[in-house]
This record gives structure tokens, C-alpha cells and sequence, in this order.
């Protein structure tokens, strides 16, 4: 996956941003009856340092949110809520949609396709060769064996992902050779329960293992418009396949592990907690620091998004009001 530690990160995009280099932003799906958005253009100007880690962690925690708003409403349509499923479904196409991509349009996120696998590749290296095995080690350390060992079979993937964007690569970069067919994700359900972890340690792990596995698909999704864009619909098709297994298999087994999807009462006051205080501090704190280093059009956007989120908040309280 093209994504590293939370550090990692946030300084890669700073250093990105600030070489004037495109990434990808971060359209995942299609909206319901449309077509992909377009792939956001380089930013007209360089942003403040602290302007970008906080679009970073919007992008992080909007895919986040997507990822678990999608099995939030699988449960509830297990629980045949289906009113309920649909809120969740809408407000994650919303964070997708809306707030990743205009939070990657602001980092001026879009490479080119060489340029998308270097990022890749350098990701899923990190994954392959540190984190996922560190991960497992210390898993391993603490009794949590099935975490040991899901984390030892993503590190595997991981580094199955990374050889074949190299290939890939190649073939961008030469004009020879053939793109790797797209991986097949091992569909993962997540139903509701408790964590399957004990140590505080392993569940930190996973956190910040989901939060990446939501990240990565993002971006891969937004990689792979950028090469339908640019006429390589096998590049494309290997993205999708990566982002397929990135979500439905990596952070679906994960999700179980932390026992991440519950009753959907709580699933809901769940979401109405993480709302509001997106909408109460987290926007409009990125906003406040924004708006003092001139950063306009990046405040405009937290102050936007924040009054998204407090609708999401009083929506998901409404549900949660006639579940009672």
C-alpha cells in the first residue's frame, strides 16, 4: 500500500507538496448514477507546513470513516435496518466524495503514473519490510497469536503488491513489457463483536493498521481514475484489484480482530460522538490555524466541512432517536 506510519505520512506529503510533485487525491467510488470525479489538479500555491498535516489527517480519517460507515451499514442491514444502512452508505460516499477530494485538491495530490507507483512502491515496501512485521513481532510478544498471525500475512501481500507495481513501473517507464494482472481480494465479512485482541498494544496496532488499509484504498482508487484518464486501462484495473484487497481483505480481517463493528445503537452513537466532535473541534480548529497563516481557501474548507459533520451528527442522532 502507498501509505506509512501516520509520521511517514504527513511528511511525505509535506515534501511533496512543497517540491511541487502531484499525488493522488482521493475520489474512491463512484457516486451512485455517475461517473468519477476528475483527478484534482496541483495546488495553485504551496501551503503552510501545519495547513498540510491537517489535510493529511482529514484524508486519513475521512477514508477511515468510509471504511467503517460501510460495515456499520452492513450490520444494520443484517439487523434489517435498512434506513439506518442507507444513512451510513450516503454519509461515507459524502466523506469520499466530497471532503477527500477537496481535501486533495488543496494538497495538489495527482501524479503522474510513474510517479503513483514510486509512491506505491515505497509504501508497500515500508509495510512489507518494518511495520506489518513489527507488528507481528509484538503481537507475538503479547499473546495476540491471530493477530500475529494476520499481520505476518499482510506483510506477505504487502510486498506481493509492492513487486508488482515495480513491474509495473517498467513497463510505464519503458514502454516494454505487460502490467501485472490485479490481485483478488479474500472478501472478509465483519459482523458485530467484541475485540478478539487482549494486549492495549495489538489494538493500537490495528488502529493505525486500519487507518492505513482505509488510506490506501483511497488512493489507489484515485490512481487508478488518473490511469483510465491517461489511456492505461491496465494500470487502472491493477490499482482497483490492490484497493479491493486493501479494503475488503486487510481492513475487513483487521476490523474483526478489533472488534470494530457492534450492535448498530452503538454503531450509531459511535458515529454521532465522532461527529460532532469533528464538527465542534477538530474543522474548526484546522480552520482557526489555516485562516492565521493565510492558508484561505484550506479554512474555507474545514469551516464547510465542519457544518457537513454536525448535519451527519444530528442525522445519525435522529436514527439513533427512533431506534429508542
Amino acid at each position: 500500500m502507498s501509505r506509512h506510519s501516520i509520521r511517514t505520512l504527513v511528511v511525505g506529503l509535506c515534501a511533496l507538496t512543497a517540491a511541487s510533485q502531484a499525488v493522488p487525491a482521493l475520489a474512491l467510488v463512484a457516486p451512485a448514477g455517475g461517473a468519477p470525479p476528475p483527478a484534482p489538479h496541483t495546488a495553485a500555491r504551496a501551503l503552510h507546513a501545519q495547513t498540510l498535516a491537517d489535510l493529511a489527517t482529514v484524508m486519513k480519517g475521512e477514508a477511515y470513516a468510509h471504511a467503517v460507515y460501510g460495515l456499520f451499514a452492513a450490520e444494520a442491514d443484517r439487523q434489517d435496518l435498512p434506513a439506518v444502512g442507507k444513512l451510513f452508505r450516503s454519509t461515507a460516499q459524502t466523506k469520499l466524495h466530497e471532503h477527500l477530494h477537496e481535501a486533495a485538491t488543496l494538497l495538489g495530490m495527482v501524479g503522474g503514473n510513474a510517479a503513483n507507483l514510486r509512491q506505491a512502491i515505497e509504501g508497500e515496501t515500508y509495510e512489507h519490510e518494518v511495520m506489518y512485521r513489527r507488528f507481528a513481532e509484538e503481537a507475538r510478544q503479547d499473546g495476540d497469536l491471530e493477530a500475529a498471525k494476520l499481520f505476518g500475512e499482510i506483510a506477505a501481500d504487502e510486498g506481493r503488491h509492492r513487486d508488482a507495481f515495480r513491474t509495473a513501473l517498467a513497463v510505464v517507464t519503458t514502454g516494454g513489457g505487460t502490467i501485472p494482472a490485479p490481485p483478488k481480494a479474500d472478501m472478509v465479512s465483519v459482523p458485530a463483536g467484541m475485540p478478539k485482541v487482549k494486549a492495549a498494544r495489538t489494538k493500537a496496532n490495528l488502529d493505525t493498521a486500519m487507518h492505513g488499509e482505509g488510506l490506501a484504498h483511497a488512493k489507489y482508487m484515485l490512481f487508478a481514475a488518473h490511469a483510465r484518464q491517461t489511456g492505461n486501462a491496465a494500470l487502472a484495473r491493477l490499482w482497483e484489484g490492490t484497493a479491493e484487497v486493501e479494503l475488503r481483505e486487510h481492513f475487513a480481517g483487521e476490523a474483526v480482530l478489533a472488534g470494530l463493528v457492534r450492535d448498530t445503537r452503538e454503531n450509531l452513537r459511535m458515529a454521532v460522538t465522532g461527529e460532532r466532535d469533528e464538527a465542534t473541534t477538530v474543522y474548526p480548529g484546522f480552520a482557526e490555524r489555516a485562516t492565521a497563516v493565510g492558508d484561505s481557501a484550506a479554512a474555507r474548507f474545514f469551516r464547510d466541512t465542519a457544518a457537513d459533520e454536525a448535519r451527519h451528527a444530528a442525522a445519525f442522532q435522529e436514527a439513533l432517536d427512533r431506534m429508542s
